[in-house]
């Protein structure tokens, strides 16, 4: 089915959306989620593909998958706010998907931002939540920015360690514009996500210099390196680089994450790489996550808001360039014409994720 390129010299077969979200649904259904929770775990998941994040996407749905068998996700969560302020609250996720548990949770930041301006609410108790992009845009249809942030499997050394004591730990935030598309910055707070590193497996490849280290400290480019006792490195390489603002970063989010929630944070966060064993000694409940919603005319009216925002984004963009060098980017455009153009012609899969995925179907005789 569809069509087949070549992308970075590796022949990928590439896919209709709305077949591969179906595709997704099915196996989520088969493994106990209702039809409604089904349909957003699989909205939340394509959205990785359609924005070009393939290391987040379908790639990642026999991951949740193993989580299930390991009775680490309950696949009937019964997601509750259990603490709250007017304009705060803690959602524990009853160690619900991630990719379910995620949006709700931001939907509680919106509701309360309605209410009071602003909305922050701290998550526990729940797994990984896929692309961060996704659930701060849900923002963006109010007229409010948009957080989110999560901690995650820990396999980040941080400056001058070889211990692994954090996450990527990403963070995105999404800011709506007027006539302008939105600027969404959505980034993990290491030189490169471990996600980035599974597609250099994939394709054979090795990794640039900076994304990690061995297990003695020593830079490394081998692709392999976190599964023989290696380390992912903080946003800035080392830490002549700023790494050590890297390691900032990943901790701010860490403690927002799950010391305010009373998730597990730092080396007790329960991975999602089947590599690592969960830890024995927990601090707290699964994974933590944290979203913000604020909504613009809380500060000033939004449509005076969105006009200054299309002036910032107009002239970053014309902003003059090194020679030979494209454009100015804007956060966000790459991720909008990657789904621009998969809607349009389907999502490329890598012929060993799309095998992976066969197999997933043979197991619950579903078609792929």
């Amino acid at each position: 089915m569809g069509f087949v390129r070549y992308f970075c010299g590796m022949k990928d077969s590439t896919y209709p959306y709305p077949v591969l979200r179906q595709f997704a649904h099915d196996v989520f259904v088969k493994i106990g989620c209702s039809p409604d929770d089904a349909t957003l775990a699989a909205e939340v998941l394509l959205n990785a593909d359609l924005r070009g994040i393939d290391s987040h996407g379908l790639a990642r749905l026999s991951g949740y998958v193993r989580l299930w068998e390991a009775k680490r996700v309950n696949s009937q969560p019964n997601v509750r706010l259990v603490h709250e302020s007017p304009s705060t609250g803690v959602v524990d996720g009853d160690q619900g998907l991630g990719l379910v548990v995620g949006p709700k949770a931001m939907s509680v930041a919106i509701g309360k931002a309605r209410t009071c301006g602003t909305g922050w609410v701290a998550v526990r108790n729940s797994n990984h939540f896929g692309i961060a992009g996704h659930h701060a845009m849900m923002a963006l249809e109010h007229d409010m920015i948009g957080i989110a942030m999560t901690n995650a499997s820990p396999l980040v050394a941080p400056t001058f360690s070889i211990e692994r004591l954090l996450g990527t730990n990403p963070i995105c935030v999404a800011i709506p514009a007027g006539e302008q598309p939105a600027f969404v910055a959505d980034f993990a707070t290491t030189t490169a996500a471990n996600g980035k590193l599974e597609i250099l497996q994939r394709k054979n490849k090795e990794a640039p210099l900076g994304w990690i280290q061995k297990k003695d400290g020593a830079a490394s480019t081998n692709p392999h390196e976190l599964k023989e006792g290696g380390a992912l490195i903080p946003l800035g390489s080392d830490r002549d680089h700023g790494s050590h603002k890297g390691f900032c970063l990943g901790a701010w989010v860490d403690i927002f994450s799950a010391v305010l929630s009373g998730a597990n944070y730092g080396p007790w966060v329960p991975p999602f790489v089947s590599f690592l064993a969960p830890p024995s000694d927990p601090v707290g409940l699964g994974i933590g996550h944290f979203f913000g919603a604020m909504r613009v005319d809380a500060f000033r009216p939004a449509s005076e808001f969105k006009q200054h925002m299309d002036q910032w984004i107009t002239r970053f963009r014309s902003a003059k360039t090194v020679q030979g060098q494209p454009a100015v980017i804007i956060p966000g455009d790459p991720e909008r014409e990657a789904h621009a153009e998969r809607m349009e012609k389907g999502i490329p899969l890598h012929e060993s994720v799309a095998e992976d995925l066969k197999k997933l179907g043979q197991r619950f005789q579903l078609t792929f």
